[in-house]
């Protein structure tokens, strides 16, 4: 098989199971460094083929550019190798460097003997040499013959000829072009590889050629391009097999060559450009491999530091010196040179390399080609081979931050732009690996961060883009480490961002909507360049906004532009803005830096900030806003992380101190003695009167004004704390200037001699407190010094002075001070210089240099005093954290949203409105959600105060669909604007209305708005359906358009014939088809809100909950006749309006609204017991204030709100929140017409109330106005049936609500319903009118439709009237009274009931009232022989009865009807009469009584009535008078004297109507003779008093009917 097609599998098998060579550092399988090295490129020719041809083609060229072109044989052939295996190398050639001679063309060596006799001779007739650069090429040649396997070469070998190309002091660009070209394809295809010899000592020897490379640069073009071959095999070398084993020394070499080609400026913007993206590339190589290399130390954290620590100042590197423009100076040669490919006889050591230089390893003579290439690289052992490792990477560090040196004048900004770039990688790769070691970390916290806050002050928006971009990289990657300096940083760019600027007046947008966004940051300072400039602040006038000059400089809108998308970049970090309020704002001496970032964005979010920035500033500000909520919402649901974070309880407190520190400072700066006793007040100060408490404060805060500050301690009385105060500080060791300096950094000096001379004696007392300094006798010196040093420190820097104090000036004035003695000369040059060349001022108050390094020295110092920056990724601080933020990000969200017309801000703020709601329900943050809700609202436009105007509302029908069309639905549905908030809004409500407060009253006036535009139904109505109503009535469209029946009807003239015909009617005209198209995406936005899941929510809200929402339902009810009306037609409008004027005057006024707000309140009150005690008292109390005044409401407003009342009173009877009296005084307070138009739900709520037996059915029952209503009521044929019922449960209940305060009402109001029966009469009298009727009517007709139901009504009175005597004993009983008293307050009413009715029109009602007065009459519960009321029976019953019946009005009613009872009547005075004889026989109105009867009868016979009454009359008065005489009550005086009145008084009465009735009867015959009937008497009169009741009823229906056969 032929090389060529063994190569591949070779080369494979080389690379996969080659042995590691001894000078590797790890094995290539296991090192985690060579895993992301690329393999190698197969290649499918011999490679030892390929190599011969390249020797072949640099030889050739160098041939072509020799001035005196030779033929190379040897380079050619390859050399004789029986010299080269017969001669041994000289000694020479094994000779260390320092002592080695091999470039020196004196010595001759065996090759002389093996020199080419085919080339041309010289003069004395000997061959020339062979060109050394080509008898190389020779010899490498020679030691391939035979090779298999290339990767089995020897490196350093095989590389030689092509290294003594690339550093040969002349040579040709194209030369060394191919020599780097050949050694780029060994690289790439793998010749040179990990497992050949020597691998390690090939590729240093390259990097030290290639970085110390000199050629021929008469051709810039050519220059240019070996210098970008170099940069290309560099990075190749890194990023190859054989980067991770270069030494340090080589790597800084490689970069400090990168470093010299990107910052000469005579080469092109390409190759600069080319170099800087090579730097680029193999930074990114170098920082990723620290990376590998902290794994490979261990898991120890400074593992790698240790290991490295003593190697650290080993390397350096110089760009300035390293890498020069070629070509140099033979001087610089020599310098710089290394010495491997170097011509005879000048030695180049490397700058930095000389370790990386193969000289032992060089042939002894480059001219002798009988030196073998492999005996030239035999010896190592002085070469450091040691990887590259930390050392290297922090060098490379140090230079590139040296870049940033703004004070450097060697360094142009386009080199800084440069090395920024390179830095910003450096971080972006390993920013956190710089951070956790030391050497790198100093690096970081000092010069770099020194350096970049100073750049970002550039006016170069190169240097400042760039600078900003590596400062956030810098924060995003090591923030860990840099506490301090990112809130210097971040305090900048706050101070430059945000102006004090007054957010300008849009129109229709209330200012308080948007007044949570900051006008200005709460504690930044200015910085130290702008605090001192002697300008005076101004108005800013709106046209003026770009020309700012504000805190952090007047900075143009590019620069403002770069800083808002750098913080962008911090802010778009999920944890920044949480770190922010955890190291910061819950930090007592730091910064409120997450306020003042949430206010920088939300302020320059607005429209108005392009105005001093550009316009892509309000965007990115409004982006940064929105990820940061954002975040937040992603972690809602996460776990909250606690292990290693400090409790959030703490910092609340911390935050809570932060507030009452910087409140207290403040009052300190106005009044300190007002401060110090509100900081004792809260507890900040344990005691103001303790000066160690006022100064330990006072030190540790860096918030008091330090002129007030030096004032309150030179202030007399307080030297005790001054004292104290300086107690605080350490002076050992220092100067008097530097611990003054050090004094002077916390307060001013006050301006009085008196004051200052307090402050130097107390600081000469403590300066020498503790031992005298050997440059001071004593504290009189150091008072003295420190007066002299202070006028020394106003003399040098006042600008007003122009002639300044010496040396020698200052030396003078201070002769003999020092104990009598002079201070040393040396001593106070030191002070002198130190003063003069550094002002002792406030560091806040520096506006030069000096005032950078100062405040940067001290910030360094308080590095570890403020620890760690916490690094937070957790959840456990965004509940406080959002509810600092939230007020100005949502106040920017409003604002934007108000003012934006673009729909993708429209689709984001939206979004950022929702996740806020999440946020705020999630941590239940009631004040952040109800300020959603309250701007939400405000943009849907539907939650105004003032309804719309519903008058002109179309009802549209599309077959079985109909739509309302009305003004609130179009306008709504025209704006997609209020429409997504809507949507937005009803998505926040729903699952959050546990956490809703304030803003309910919104919601509900969004509700009430749709509501009574017919757009949503009052969902709470099916809520269980407590209340069990009709839906709330509207009003009624104007017009209903059927659209449907219309469809075939277009054209002008239908259209024409639509509007003229509306226009005669007084209607609106017909709405457009665009104003239905609005209409329906109104409804179709109010569906897609899902409404009714927020009312099934809020039956399930807790009571806390329900109050907030109760509260704001009653807010709505008005307070004054200026609610919100519409006009309610009348039901038949035809009947009740005779033109359109009158309608309108008549018209009732009614508010749905309100009706919907009482009526929600109430099915809220009535959810549970609970609620009813919670918030049953305010709902009754409301609905109670409406029903004050009936004649502002409508009626069914009235009915509904009454029906309201009597549930609640129902409900809420044991709190006694509804007084029943005043309830039911206010309802039958009502007018009549009123009362009867609120029937039904009254009485339904009444009836809810009495339904079951309950001392609140009592307490209604016996109020009188309930009787009133029912009275009332009972006359409305609509309402009677209820009335009705009402009182028959009340009667027939068991118990019975009937009891004596009710008695008589109830009795009245039966009664009433009884004789409304009358309206029967009329049918019966027609049916006794019809043609062909008998004389007798079997059965009476009875009325038919709704006078048959009346006399049920009036039968079913009667009825419970006649039940309601069976309570009159348990009535009597409980009354009480006196027998007499309780028979006439109970008995009497129902026999006047009676008697009123037994003269009814109607004779069922009447026949029924007859049968009741009889039994009621002949009751044996009636009478007592305890009282004579009973007696009243005749006179105020009976005698009345037969009165009325005897009137001729009575008679017409009936007359065939009233016959009957009138006869009826008479027998029943009667009976009655004879039933209670013997008790009336005792009774000393016996007579008169009697007496009155027979008028009575008297009065029915000459009635005029006819045969019936003629009859029935003397049939009844002969049974009396016989039972009487059978009794011995009516006997002659012969037979009884005492009975003598009665006798004659009755026969007196008698003889005048019925003169024959005596001798009928002859009782007055002898007792001897008597006739039959006479016979029984005795009989009778002996048993009267054993008459029973039933003997006497049969008496009493005999006469009847025989009256009945007469007539």
């Amino acid at each position: 098989m032929s090389r060529d097609a063994q190569h591949p599998a070779v080369m494979d098998l080389a690379l996969l199971s080659a042995p590691a060579t001894p000078l590797l550092r790890r094995s290539p399988a296991m090192s985690s460094r060579m895993q992301y090295r690329s393999r190698p490129v197969s290649v499918a020719v011999d490679p030892v083929s390929l190599v011969i041809s390249e020797c072949i083609a640099i030889t050739s060229a160098i041939q072509k550019h020799a001035r005196s072109p030779n033929s190379s044989v040897s380079a050619i052939l390859g050399g004789s190798p029986n010299l080269i295996q017969l001669v041994p190398p000289g000694p020479g050639l094994r000779r260390d460097r320092k002592n080695s001679t091999a470039t020196d063309p004196a010595v001759d060596g065996p090759a002389d003997l093996a020199a080419n006799r085919w080339g041309l001779r010289g003069k004395k007739g000997k061959s020339m040499q062979d060109n050394p650069l080509i008898s190389g090429f020779g010899r490498l040649r020679h030691e391939l013959t035979g090779v298999k396997d290339i990767h089995k070469f020897d490196s350093l070998v095989l590389l030689y000829p092509f290294l003594q190309i690339i550093q040969a002091k002349g040579t040709a660009a194209p030369i060394t072009v191919l020599a780097l070209r050949a050694i780029q394809k060994f690289l790439a295809y793998g010749f040179l590889s990990t497992t050949s010899p020597r691998f390690a000592l090939a590729m240093q020897s390259l990097s030290a050629a290639i970085t110390h490379c000199q050629f021929d640069i008469s051709d810039s073009a050519q220059e240019e391009v070996v210098l970008l071959m170099i940069l290309h095999l560099m990075e190749d070398m890194l990023s190859g097999p054989g980067g991770d084993i270069l030494s340090d020394e080589s790597v800084c070499d490689m970069m400090g060559r990168g470093l010299t080609i990107c910052s000469r400026s005579r080469f092109s913007e390409v190759l600069r450009r080319t170099a800087e993206a090579s730097m680029v590339r193999m930074c990114q190589i170098i920082f990723e491999d620290l990376k590998h290399l902290e794994v490979e130390a261990g898991d120890e954290s400074e593992a790698l530091d240790k290991q490295t620590i003593r190697h650290m100042d080993n390397v350096k590197m110089d760009p300035a010196a390293n890498g020069t423009d070629v070509p140099v100076t033979t001087q610089a040669t020599k310098e710089a040179a290394p010495p491997v490919a170097q011509a005879p006889a000048e030695p180049r050591p490397s700058s930095g390399s000389e370790k990386a230089i193969i000289a032992e390893d060089a042939p002894g003579n480059v001219a002798d080609g009988r030196s073998s290439t492999s005996s030239a690289t035999e010896s190592n052992d002085s070469v450091d081979l040691r990887p590259y490792s930390l050392p290297s990477v922090r060098e490379l560090f140090r230079v590139l931050v040296s870049f940033l040196n703004p004070h450097d004048r060697k360094h142009p900004d386009q080199m800084r732009v440069m090395a920024l770039r390179i830095i910003h990688v450096a971080l972006e790769v390993a920013g956190p690996s710089i951070s956790r070691h030391p050497a790198l970390a100093t690096i970081a916290e000092d010069q770099l961060c020194s350096y970049l806050f100073q750049l970002v002050r550039s006016d170069n928006m190169a240097v400042l883009q760039e600078a900003l971009v590596v400062a956030s990289t810098l924060l995003s990657t090591c923030r860990g480490v840099l506490k301090l300096q990112q809130e210097l940083y971040l305090s900048y760019l706050v101070a430059c961002l945000h102006p004090a600027v007054e957010i300008p007046r849009e129109p229709g947008i209330d200012p308080s909507l948007y007044s949570g966004i900051p006008q200005a940051p709460k504690l930044v300072k200015p910085p130290p360049s702008q605090a001192n400039n002697g300008r005076v602040p101004t108005p800013v006038q709106v046209k003026d906004r770009q020309k700012l000059g504000m805190e952090g400089g007047s900075r143009k809108p590019d620069a403002r532009q770069a800083m808002v998308e750098n913080i962008g970049v911090l802010v778009r970090m999920p944890t920044f803005m949480v770190e922010l309020f955890v190291n910061y704002d819950c930090d007592e001496d730091r910064a409120d830096l997450c306020e003042d970032m949430i206010g920088l964005l939300s302020r320059n979010a607005l429209p108005d900030s392009v105005t001093w920035s550009t316009t892509s500033v309000p965007p990115l500000c409004l982006d940064a806003l929105l990820r940061f909520i954002q975040f937040i919402a992603e972690r809602l649901d996460q776990t909250p992380e606690t292990e290693g974070y400090p409790d959030p309880q703490v910092l609340r407190e911390r935050r809570r101190r932060k507030k009452l520190i910087i409140k207290g400072t403040t009052k300190f700066n106005e009044n300190p003695k007002g401060g110090l006793a509100y900081l004792q007040d809260k507890g900040i100060i344990q005691n103001a009167a303790d000066p160690k408490c006022v100064a330990a404060f006072i030190k540790g805060t860096s918030r008091i004004n330090k002129k007030v500050l030096g004032e309150f301690l030179s202030k007399k009385g307080n030297e005790p704390i001054l004292d104290v105060f300086m107690d605080m500080f350490e002076f050992t060791g220092k100067r008097v200037d530097e611990a003054l300096r050090v004094l002077l950094e916390s307060f001013r000096l006050p301006g009085e001699s008196a004051l200052i001379e307090r402050i130097v004696s107390s600081f000469s007392e403590k300066y020498c407190a503790n031992s005298t300094p050997e440059d001071v006798a004593d504290k009189d010196a150091v008072f003295v010094l420190t007066y002299a040093i202070i006028l020394l420190n106003t003399d040098q820097h006042n600008p007003t002075i122009k002639n300044r104090m010496s040396l020698h000036d200052f030396s003078r004035n201070l002769r003999g001070v020092n104990a009598g003695k002079d201070f040393a000369p040396e001593y106070l040059q030191s002070i002198y210089d130190g003063i003069k060349s550094d002002e002792i001022i406030l560091p806040e108050e520096h506006d030069n240099r000096h005032a950078f390094d100062y405040a940067w020295k001290e910030l360094l110092l308080k590095t570890e005093s403020a620890g760690p920056l916490i690094l937070c990724d957790t959840n456990l601080y965004d509940a406080d954290m959002f509810a600092t933020a939230w007020n100005p990000i949502v106040s920017c969200l409003f604002f934007v949203f108000m003012s934006a017309t673009d729909d993708t801000v429209y689709a984001r703020v939206i979004t950022g409105f929702d996740e806020c709601a999440r946020i705020a329900t999630k941590y239940g943050n009631s004040e952040a959600l109800d300020e959603i809700i309250y701007r939400l609202s405000y943009i849907s436009t539907l939650g105004g105060e003032a309804l719309s105007n519903t008058s002109l509302n179309t009802e549209v029908q599309v077959g079985e669909n109909s739509v309302m069309v009305s003004e609130l639905a179009v306008k709504f549905g025209r704006d997609v604007r209020p429409q997504l908030a809507t949507l937005v809004l009803f998505r926040v409500v729903t699952g959050s209305e546990h956490v809703i407060k304030n803003s309910w009253k919104h919601i509900i006036r969004i509700w009430i708005n749709l509501f009574v535009n017919s757009l949503i139904p009052p969902f709470f109505s099916t809520e269980a359906d407590k209340l069990s109503l009709p839906p709330i009535p509207l009003q009624n469209p104007s017009q209903v358009i059927d659209r449907g029946a219309k469809q075939s009807e277009s054209g002008f003239f239908s259209a024409f014939t639509s509007y003229i015909s509306s226009y005669a009617a007084d209607d609106p005209p017909e709405p457009s088809d665009e104003e239905l198209e609005s209409t329906l995406c109104t409804v179709d936005c109010v569906n897609q809100c899902h409404m009714g899941d927020v009312f099934a929510n809020i039956s399930n809200l807790p009571s806390d909950s329900l109050e907030a929402l109760v509260d704001s339902l009653l807010d709505q009810i008005p307070d004054d006749n200026e609610e919100t009306v519409i006009s309610v037609k009348t039901e038949n409008p035809a009947g009740s309006q005779s033109n359109g004027q009158k309608s309108r005057q008549s018209s009732a006024i009614y508010a749905p609204a309100l009706v919907y707000v009482l009526e929600f309140c109430t099915v809220l009150a009535l959810r549970d017991q609970k609620s009813v005690e919670l918030i049953g008292k305010r709902v009754v109390e409301a609905i109670q204030s409406v029903l004050r005044d009936t004649t502002r409401y409508h009626p069914i407003l009235l009915e509904r709100a009454t029906f309201y009342l009597f549930n609640l009173l129902q409900a809420s009877y044991d709190y006694d929140y509804v007084r029943v009296p005043v309830l039911l005084h206010t309802v039958s307070s009502f007018s009549k017409d009123v009362l009867i138009k609120t029937s039904t739900l009254v009485l339904r709520g009444l009836k809810l109330c009495i339904e079951k037996p309950c001392p609140l059915r009592n307490e209604i029952m016996t109020s009188p106005d309930f009787w009133v209503i029912l009275q009332t009521l009972a006359t409305n044929t609509e309402s009677a049936p209820v009335v009705l019922e009402i009182l028959e449960s009340g009667v027939s209940g068991t118990p019975s609500a009937i009891m004596a305060d009710n008695y008589e009402a109830a009795i009245a109001l039966l009664n009433e319903f009884a004789t409304m029966a009358s309206v029967g009469a009329v049918a019966e009298q027609k049916s006794d009118r019809r043609p062909g009727r008998k004389s007798r009517p079997v059965k009476q007709e009875k009325p038919s439709g709704s006078e048959n139901v009346i006399v049920a009504r009036g039968i079913k009175a009667i009825n419970m009237i006649s039940r309601m005597t069976s309570r009159i004993p348990h009535l009597m009983k409980q009354s009480h009274l006196e027998s007499n008293e309780a028979w006439a307050a109970y008995w009497l009413p129902i026999f006047r009931a009676l008697t009123t009715q037994c003269t009814n029109p109607c004779r069922e009602v009447r026949h029924l009232a007859f049968a009741s007065l009889q039994r009621s009459l002949l009751s044996p519960e009636l009478t007592s022989a305890d009282h004579e009321e009973w007696t009243s029976i005749f006179g105020e019953v009976l005698f009345p009865l037969i009165h009325r019946l005897l009137k001729p009005e009575v008679f017409s009613s009936d007359r065939d009807g009233m016959s009957e009872t009138r006869v009826q009547a008479a027998s029943l005075l009667s009976k009655v009469f004879l039933q209670y004889l013997v008790m009336l026989s005792k009774w000393e109105g016996m007579l008169d009584l009697w007496l009155r009867i027979i008028e009575i009868m008297d009065r029915l016979m000459n009635s005029g009535q006819g045969d019936s009454l003629e009859e029935a009359v003397p049939e009844n008065l002969k049974n009396v008078l016989l039972i009487m005489s059978s009794n011995g009550y009516l006997v002659p005086p012969s037979k009884n004297p005492e009975r003598e009145e009665l006798w004659n008084e009755t026969w007196k009465r008698i003889d005048r109507f019925l003169p024959d009735l005596r001798n009928d009867l002859a009782l007055e015959e002898p007792a001897e003779t008597p006739p039959k009937v006479v016979a029984a008497a005795p009989a009778a009169v002996a048993d009267v008093a054993s008459v029973s009741p039933a003997q006497v009823e049969t008496e009493k229906e005999a006469k009847p009917r025989e009256s009945e056969e007469t007539i």
